[in-house]
C-alpha cells in the first residue's frame, strides 16, 4: 500500500513487537495510541472537515484547502484501515488519518529515502537494550518488593530508584526506536523537511507534491511526524515541563491537542493534572498509574512558581548553576515518580515512597510555598504576560 508497496523488506521490521520488548505489558494494554486515540483524532479531522465546508457555503466562493484538511469524509472500509494499519498497530507512534493518507497517496514512493533514515535511528537501539538488561540485572525491580530491601540504610533504598528509572526509559528508547524504524521502513510518515512537520501533528507549512520523479528525489525528507522519542532531550532537559515534551511525543500531541485543551479550566496545572488524569485512566486501573501521574501538576507548580520567582534575579553564572540544580532534581522527580509507574499496586508504591519519606513531595511543596511566597507567577500567567507584551510590542513598531 502507497510507500510500502515498493519496500518488500519493509515488513520484516512488524514481525517484531517491540512495544512488548523487555516489558510485562499485556496485549490489551496497548496505551493512547491504540485503536481510540485514532478514533478521536479521526473524529476531530472529520469535524474540522464539515466545519471547513459550512464557512465555505456562507462565504459563497471557493478556499484554497487548508493545511491538512481531509478531501472526504473516509467511508467504514477506510475507517478500518486506517484503525488496523500495520505500521502501528502493535507498537504505535501514533498518526493522524491524514498522515496515513499523504502516505498512501505519495505521488512518487521510490523517491522518498527510507534505509538510509532507518540506519541512523537504529543505530543507538542496541546499546540501549544493552544498558537496560545489565542495569535490571544488577537493580531488579523484585527487590523493592521484599521485606529485606528496607532493612537497608536510607540512601541505598534512595539510591534504588535512580537505576530503576534507567532501565524504564532504556527498555522505552529501545521499544519506541523500533516502532519508528517500522514506518521509516514503510517510508510512513515522510514529508519535505520544508514542510517543517510535528511529532504527531505533522506538516506545519503547506508543502506542494512534487510533479516528477525527478523532483520528488531532490528533496530533502524527515520522518518527524512519527517521532516518539528524543533521547537526548528527555535525558538532559532542565525542566519536568520539558521532560514530558520529549517523552511519547506522538501522544503527547494527541493528550495536547484533544485533552488538554478541552480542560475544564484555564489553569496551566489544574489543566495538567486534567491531562495526566485521563493519560492514567488509558493507561490502566492500576494505583501505581495515578499516583506517578498526579505527582506530575504539583511538580509542574513547584518548577514554574520557583523558577519565576528566583531564576531571573540570578547573575548569568547563577543561573547556569540553577539550571544543573534544576535538571538533577527533575530527574529524581522522574525516578520517584517511575516506582509508582512500574511497582503499580497502591501498597507497593507507598511502601517505597515512605520508606524515603515522601522526599519529591514535601520537596515539590517546599518549593511551591518559596515560589508564592516570593511572589512567583504560575506558567500559565507567565505566558499570557509574554503574548500580551509581544502584542503590545508589535502595535508600538504598526504606530
Amino acid at each position: 500500500m502507497g510507500g510500502s508497496s515498493r519496500r518488500p523488506w519493509a515488513h520484516l521490521v512488524h514481525l517484531w513487537p517491540p512495544h512488548f520488548a523487555f516489558s510485562d505489558h499485556h496485549p490489551w494494554d496497548l496505551g493512547p495510541y491504540s485503536g481510540p486515540a485514532l478514533l478521536v483524532s479521526l473524529a476531530s479531522e472529520v469535524q474540522d472537515l464539515h466545519l471547513a465546508q459550512r464557512k465555505e457555503m456562507a462565504s459563497g466562493f471557493s478556499k484554497e484547502p487548508t493545511l491538512g484538511l481531509l478531501p472526504d469524509v473516509p467511508s467504514l472500509m477506510e475507517t478500518l484501515s486506517y484503525s488496523y494499519c500495520y505500521v502501528g498497530i502493535m507498537t504505535g507512534p501514533f498518526f493522524r488519518y491524514r498522515t496515513y493518507l499523504d502516505w498512501l497517496e505519495q505521488p512518487f514512493p521510490e523517491a522518498v529515502p527510507s534505509l538510509r533514515p532507518l540506519l541512523r535511528r537504529a543505530w543507538p537501539a542496541p546499546l540501549f537494550g544493552l544498558l537496560f538488561l545489565l542495569s535490571s540485572h544488577l537493580f531488579p525491580l523484585e527487590a523493592v518488593r521484599e521485606d529485606a530491601f528496607y532493612a537497608r540504610p536510607l540512601p541505598a533504598r534512595l539510591f534504588y530508584m535512580i537505576p530503576v528509572f534507567f532501565a524504564f526509559r532504556m527498555r522505552f528508547y529501545v521499544a519506541w526506536i523500533a516502532a519508528e524504524c517500522g514506518c521509516i521502513a514503510a517510508g510512513f510518515g515522510a514529508y519535505p523537511v520544508a514542510a517543517k512537520a510535528r511529532a504527531g501533528g505533522g506538516p506545519t507549512l503547506q508543502c506542494p507534491p512534487p510533479s516528477s520523479p525527478e523532483k520528488a528525489a531532490s528533496l530533502k525528507y524527515d520522518y518527524v511526524t512519527i517521532r516518539n522519542i528524543d533521547c537526548y532531550s528527555t535525558d538532559f532537559c532542565v525542566r519536568v515541563r520539558d521532560g514530558m515534551r520529549y517523552w511519547n511525543m506522538t501522544v503527547q500531541w494527541w493528550l495536547a491537542q484533544y485533552i488538554y485543551k478541552s480542560a475544564p479550566t484555564r489553569s496551566y496545572v489544574l489543566r495538567s493534572a486534567w491531562t495526566m488524569l485521563l493519560s492514567a485512566y488509558w493507561h490502566g486501573l492500576h494505583p501505581g498509574y495515578y499516583l506517578s501521574f498526579l505527582t506530575i501538576p504539583l511538580c509542574l507548580a513547584a518548577e514554574g512558581y520557583l523558577e519565576s520567582a528566583l531564576r531571573g534575579r540570578l547573575s548569568p553564572g547563577g543561573q547556569r548553576v540553577w539550571d544543573w540544580v534544576h535538571w538533577f532534581l527533575k530527574m529524581r522527580a522522574y525516578d520517584y515518580m517511575c516506582m509508582g509507574f512500574v511497582l503499580l499496586s497502591m501498597g507497593d508504591t507507598l511502601r517505597y515512597w515512605a520508606s524515603i519519606y515522601f522526599c519529591i513531595h514535601f520537596l515539590a511543596l517546599a518549593c511551591l510555598g518559596l515560589g508564592l511566597a516570593l511572589g512567583g507567577g504560575s506558567p500559565s500567567r507567565r505566558k499570557t504576560a509574554a503574548q500580551a507584551s509581544s502584542l503590545s510590542r508589535e502595535k508600538l513598531r504598526e504606530e
